[in-house]
Protein backbone atom coordinates (compact mmCIF):
# COMPACT_ATOMS: atom_id res chain seq x y z
CA UNK A 1 0.00 0.00 0.00
CA UNK A 2 3.13 2.08 0.79
CA UNK A 3 4.52 1.53 -2.65
CA UNK A 4 0.84 2.46 -4.60
CA UNK A 5 0.49 5.71 -2.73
CA UNK A 6 4.18 7.14 -3.25
CA UNK A 7 3.76 6.45 -6.70
CA UNK A 8 0.43 7.30 -7.47
CA UNK A 9 1.23 10.67 -5.29
CA UNK A 10 4.43 10.77 -8.30
CA UNK A 11 1.79 10.00 -10.98
CA UNK A 12 3.35 7.01 -11.80
CA UNK A 13 0.43 4.65 -12.99
CA UNK A 14 0.12 0.96 -11.52
CA UNK A 15 0.85 -0.79 -14.77
CA UNK A 16 4.04 1.18 -14.74
CA UNK A 17 4.98 0.28 -11.65
CA UNK A 18 4.56 -3.72 -11.79
CA UNK A 19 6.28 -3.08 -15.02
CA UNK A 20 9.70 -1.83 -13.15
CA UNK A 21 8.88 -4.11 -10.33
CA UNK A 22 9.48 -6.87 -13.10
CA UNK A 23 11.85 -5.68 -14.40
CA UNK A 24 13.78 -5.86 -11.31
CA UNK A 25 12.79 -9.25 -11.30
CA UNK A 26 10.40 -8.69 -7.97
CA UNK A 27 7.65 -9.90 -9.97
CA UNK A 28 7.78 -12.74 -13.02
CA UNK A 29 5.54 -11.50 -15.70
CA UNK A 30 4.81 -14.99 -16.93
CA UNK A 31 5.98 -18.71 -15.48
CA UNK A 32 8.96 -20.71 -17.07
CA UNK A 33 7.67 -23.28 -19.51
CA UNK A 34 7.14 -26.63 -17.87
CA UNK A 35 9.34 -29.22 -19.38
CA UNK A 36 7.33 -32.06 -21.51
CA UNK A 37 7.30 -35.22 -19.49
CA UNK A 38 7.07 -37.76 -22.54
CA UNK A 39 3.75 -40.62 -21.83
CA UNK A 40 5.46 -43.82 -20.16
CA UNK A 41 4.88 -46.62 -22.64
CA UNK A 42 1.95 -49.29 -22.24
CA UNK A 43 2.32 -52.00 -20.25
CA UNK A 44 -1.15 -53.48 -19.63
CA UNK A 45 -3.81 -54.10 -22.17
CA UNK A 46 -6.94 -55.64 -20.48
CA UNK A 47 -9.00 -57.72 -22.22
CA UNK A 48 -12.68 -57.75 -21.81
CA UNK A 49 -13.57 -61.63 -22.45
CA UNK A 50 -17.08 -62.96 -23.79
CA UNK A 51 -17.53 -60.97 -27.60
CA UNK A 52 -13.73 -60.01 -27.07
CA UNK A 53 -11.83 -63.15 -26.53
CA UNK A 54 -14.20 -65.59 -26.60
CA UNK A 55 -17.37 -66.29 -29.23
CA UNK A 56 -20.45 -64.52 -28.59
CA UNK A 57 -23.17 -66.79 -29.99
CA UNK A 58 -26.35 -64.80 -27.78
CA UNK A 59 -25.92 -67.20 -24.93
CA UNK A 60 -25.81 -64.72 -22.11
CA UNK A 61 -29.35 -62.90 -22.69
CA UNK A 62 -31.21 -66.00 -23.24
CA UNK A 63 -29.49 -67.66 -20.01
CA UNK A 64 -30.44 -64.44 -18.04
CA UNK A 65 -33.68 -64.41 -19.39
CA UNK A 66 -34.85 -67.99 -18.95
CA UNK A 67 -33.39 -67.86 -15.24
CA UNK A 68 -35.41 -65.05 -14.09
CA UNK A 69 -38.69 -66.00 -15.84
CA UNK A 70 -37.96 -69.41 -14.13
CA UNK A 71 -38.12 -67.99 -10.66
CA UNK A 72 -41.33 -65.37 -11.78
CA UNK A 73 -39.46 -62.14 -13.32
CA UNK A 74 -40.26 -60.68 -16.00
CA UNK A 75 -37.82 -58.87 -18.58
CA UNK A 76 -37.03 -58.15 -22.07
CA UNK A 77 -34.58 -58.49 -24.58
CA UNK A 78 -33.68 -54.98 -25.66
CA UNK A 79 -33.41 -54.14 -21.87
CA UNK A 80 -30.90 -57.04 -21.38
CA UNK A 81 -28.97 -56.06 -24.56
CA UNK A 82 -28.90 -52.33 -23.13
CA UNK A 83 -26.73 -53.75 -20.04
CA UNK A 84 -24.44 -56.46 -22.45
CA UNK A 85 -20.77 -56.06 -20.45
CA UNK A 86 -22.31 -55.29 -16.90
CA UNK A 87 -21.94 -57.36 -14.10
CA UNK A 88 -25.20 -60.01 -14.72
CA UNK A 89 -25.81 -60.00 -10.64
CA UNK A 90 -26.62 -56.34 -11.21
CA UNK A 91 -28.49 -56.96 -14.07
CA UNK A 92 -30.47 -59.48 -12.03
CA UNK A 93 -30.76 -57.14 -9.44
CA UNK A 94 -32.44 -54.37 -11.82
CA UNK A 95 -35.12 -57.09 -13.07
CA UNK A 96 -35.68 -57.91 -9.70
CA UNK A 97 -36.28 -54.14 -8.70
CA UNK A 98 -37.82 -53.48 -11.17
CA UNK A 99 -40.77 -56.06 -10.62
CA UNK A 100 -40.85 -55.03 -6.95
CA UNK A 101 -41.75 -57.99 -5.37
CA UNK A 102 -43.92 -58.09 -2.57
CA UNK A 103 -42.47 -57.36 1.23
CA UNK A 104 -42.42 -60.88 2.11
CA UNK A 105 -40.29 -62.06 -0.58
CA UNK A 106 -36.26 -61.59 0.26
CA UNK A 107 -34.83 -60.21 -2.69
CA UNK A 108 -31.44 -61.12 -2.08
CA UNK A 109 -32.62 -64.54 -1.83
CA UNK A 110 -34.33 -64.60 -5.17
CA UNK A 111 -31.44 -62.77 -6.76
CA UNK A 112 -28.95 -65.46 -5.25
CA UNK A 113 -31.35 -68.14 -6.53
CA UNK A 114 -31.57 -66.93 -10.28
CA UNK A 115 -28.02 -66.23 -10.28
CA UNK A 116 -27.00 -69.32 -9.10
CA UNK A 117 -29.35 -71.40 -11.85
CA UNK A 118 -27.79 -68.66 -14.64
CA UNK A 119 -24.35 -69.72 -13.84
CA UNK A 120 -25.01 -73.45 -14.02
CA UNK A 121 -26.39 -73.22 -16.98
CA UNK A 122 -23.95 -70.91 -18.69
CA UNK A 123 -21.03 -72.58 -17.45
CA UNK A 124 -22.82 -75.81 -19.42
CA UNK A 125 -23.62 -73.77 -22.68
CA UNK A 126 -19.75 -72.27 -22.57
CA UNK A 127 -18.15 -76.16 -22.57
CA UNK A 128 -18.73 -75.73 -26.56
CA UNK A 129 -18.13 -72.01 -27.12
CA UNK A 130 -14.19 -71.79 -29.10
CA UNK A 131 -12.48 -68.18 -28.90
CA UNK A 132 -12.66 -65.94 -31.26
CA UNK A 133 -10.52 -66.52 -33.96
CA UNK A 134 -6.88 -65.15 -33.23
CA UNK A 135 -7.18 -64.59 -30.05
CA UNK A 136 -4.87 -67.20 -28.66
CA UNK A 137 -2.62 -66.05 -31.22
CA UNK A 138 -2.44 -62.46 -30.17
CA UNK A 139 -2.62 -62.75 -26.57
CA UNK A 140 0.78 -64.68 -27.20
CA UNK A 141 2.33 -62.12 -29.20
CA UNK A 142 1.35 -59.25 -26.92
CA UNK A 143 3.39 -61.25 -23.69
CA UNK A 144 5.93 -61.71 -26.11
CA UNK A 145 5.81 -58.17 -27.21
CA UNK A 146 6.89 -57.32 -23.20
CA UNK A 147 3.15 -56.61 -23.01
CA UNK A 148 0.82 -57.33 -19.67
CA UNK A 149 -2.56 -58.84 -20.90
CA UNK A 150 -5.39 -59.59 -18.05
CA UNK A 151 -9.31 -59.63 -18.22
CA UNK A 152 -12.09 -58.51 -16.89
CA UNK A 153 -15.97 -59.78 -17.26
CA UNK A 154 -19.04 -59.06 -15.99
CA UNK A 155 -19.20 -62.92 -15.20
CA UNK A 156 -18.54 -64.82 -11.77
CA UNK A 157 -15.61 -66.26 -10.90
CA UNK A 158 -16.95 -69.80 -11.27
CA UNK A 159 -17.71 -68.95 -15.07
CA UNK A 160 -14.71 -67.10 -15.71
CA UNK A 161 -12.62 -70.38 -14.54
CA UNK A 162 -14.49 -72.93 -16.33
CA UNK A 163 -13.69 -71.48 -19.87
CA UNK A 164 -10.25 -70.78 -19.06
CA UNK A 165 -9.31 -73.74 -17.94
CA UNK A 166 -11.32 -75.55 -20.71
CA UNK A 167 -9.07 -73.66 -23.09
CA UNK A 168 -6.14 -74.19 -21.23
CA UNK A 169 -5.49 -70.02 -20.78
CA UNK A 170 -5.18 -70.24 -16.65
CA UNK A 171 -1.67 -69.03 -17.47
CA UNK A 172 -1.77 -66.38 -19.47
CA UNK A 173 -3.17 -63.78 -18.15
CA UNK A 174 -1.17 -61.27 -15.09
CA UNK A 175 -5.24 -61.11 -13.66
CA UNK A 176 -8.30 -62.41 -14.21
CA UNK A 177 -10.84 -59.72 -12.67
CA UNK A 178 -14.52 -60.84 -12.31
CA UNK A 179 -17.58 -58.42 -11.31
CA UNK A 180 -17.24 -60.29 -7.82
CA UNK A 181 -14.39 -59.03 -7.25
CA UNK A 182 -15.32 -55.27 -7.21
CA UNK A 183 -18.38 -53.11 -5.14
CA UNK A 184 -19.78 -51.98 -8.85
CA UNK A 185 -19.39 -53.41 -12.34
CA UNK A 186 -19.27 -51.53 -16.10
CA UNK A 187 -19.72 -48.92 -16.52
CA UNK A 188 -17.35 -48.37 -13.55
CA UNK A 189 -13.85 -48.32 -14.16
CA UNK A 190 -13.37 -50.47 -10.50
CA UNK A 191 -12.26 -53.65 -12.52
CA UNK A 192 -9.30 -52.10 -14.38
CA UNK A 193 -8.11 -50.79 -11.43
CA UNK A 194 -8.25 -54.15 -9.66
CA UNK A 195 -6.62 -55.73 -12.82
CA UNK A 196 -3.83 -52.68 -12.19
CA UNK A 197 -3.50 -52.96 -8.87
CA UNK A 198 -3.01 -57.26 -9.40
CA UNK A 199 -0.81 -56.65 -12.29
CA UNK A 200 1.39 -54.01 -10.57
CA UNK A 201 0.50 -50.95 -12.65
CA UNK A 202 0.78 -47.67 -11.19
CA UNK A 203 -0.57 -45.49 -14.02
CA UNK A 204 -3.50 -45.58 -16.01
CA UNK A 205 -1.15 -44.03 -18.92
CA UNK A 206 0.18 -47.33 -19.28
CA UNK A 207 -2.93 -49.26 -20.13
CA UNK A 208 -5.19 -50.10 -22.61
CA UNK A 209 -8.71 -51.31 -22.32
CA UNK A 210 -9.97 -53.50 -24.78
CA UNK A 211 -13.74 -54.51 -25.23
CA UNK A 212 -17.03 -55.27 -27.72
CA UNK A 213 -19.42 -53.49 -26.01
CA UNK A 214 -20.59 -50.14 -24.86
CA UNK A 215 -20.01 -50.29 -21.29
CA UNK A 216 -16.38 -51.78 -21.83
CA UNK A 217 -15.84 -48.37 -23.57
CA UNK A 218 -17.52 -46.19 -20.89
CA UNK A 219 -15.40 -48.36 -18.38
CA UNK A 220 -11.96 -47.39 -20.16
CA UNK A 221 -13.09 -44.16 -20.30
CA UNK A 222 -14.19 -43.88 -16.53
CA UNK A 223 -11.10 -45.01 -15.84
CA UNK A 224 -9.31 -42.74 -17.55
CA UNK A 225 -6.87 -45.18 -19.55
CA UNK A 226 -4.49 -44.08 -22.21
CA UNK A 227 -6.28 -46.71 -24.81
CA UNK A 228 -9.87 -47.84 -25.54
CA UNK A 229 -10.39 -49.77 -27.86
CA UNK A 230 -13.63 -51.64 -29.11
CA UNK A 231 -13.97 -54.46 -31.20
CA UNK A 232 -16.32 -55.65 -34.28
CA UNK A 233 -16.38 -59.25 -33.00
CA UNK A 234 -19.30 -58.90 -30.12
CA UNK A 235 -22.80 -58.05 -29.73
CA UNK A 236 -22.72 -54.49 -30.40
CA UNK A 237 -22.95 -52.43 -33.89
CA UNK A 238 -20.12 -50.69 -34.76
CA UNK A 239 -22.35 -47.26 -34.83
CA UNK A 240 -22.96 -48.20 -31.40
CA UNK A 241 -20.01 -48.35 -30.41
CA UNK A 242 -18.09 -45.10 -32.14
CA UNK A 243 -21.12 -43.15 -30.09
CA UNK A 244 -18.32 -43.82 -27.18
CA UNK A 245 -15.46 -42.19 -26.59
CA UNK A 246 -12.70 -44.08 -28.36
CA UNK A 247 -9.13 -44.40 -29.48
CA UNK A 248 -9.40 -47.24 -32.23
CA UNK A 249 -12.56 -49.49 -33.73
CA UNK A 250 -10.81 -52.31 -35.18
CA UNK A 251 -12.41 -55.67 -36.63
CA UNK A 252 -11.17 -58.23 -33.63
CA UNK A 253 -8.94 -58.95 -31.30
CA UNK A 254 -6.53 -60.28 -33.65
CA UNK A 255 -5.46 -56.97 -34.91
CA UNK A 256 -4.35 -56.06 -31.72
CA UNK A 257 -0.74 -56.53 -31.52
CA UNK A 258 -0.42 -54.76 -34.97
CA UNK A 259 -2.23 -52.05 -33.83
CA UNK A 260 -0.31 -51.37 -30.54
CA UNK A 261 3.03 -51.23 -32.54
CA UNK A 262 1.63 -48.33 -35.04
CA UNK A 263 0.07 -45.73 -33.35
CA UNK A 264 -0.14 -43.80 -29.96
CA UNK A 265 -3.38 -44.01 -28.14
CA UNK A 266 -4.75 -40.59 -27.16
CA UNK A 267 -8.98 -41.06 -27.16
CA UNK A 268 -11.28 -39.44 -29.91
CA UNK A 269 -13.88 -37.69 -28.25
Amino acid sequence: MFLCRVEVALGVSRRQSLKRLAAAGAIPLSAPASPRIPAPSVRLIVLDVGGTIIEDRGDVPEALRSAMAHHGVPSNREEIARRRGASKREVIRHFVDEQAPPPNVDRDRLIADIHAEFTANLIEVYRSVPPIAGAEDAIRQLRAGGFLVATTTGFDRAISTSIFRRLGWEGLFAASICSDDVAQGRPAPYMIFHAMEAALVNSVAEVVAVGDTPLDLQAGNNAGVRGVVGVLTGAAAAENLRKQPHTEIVPSVADLPALLASRQFRPKR
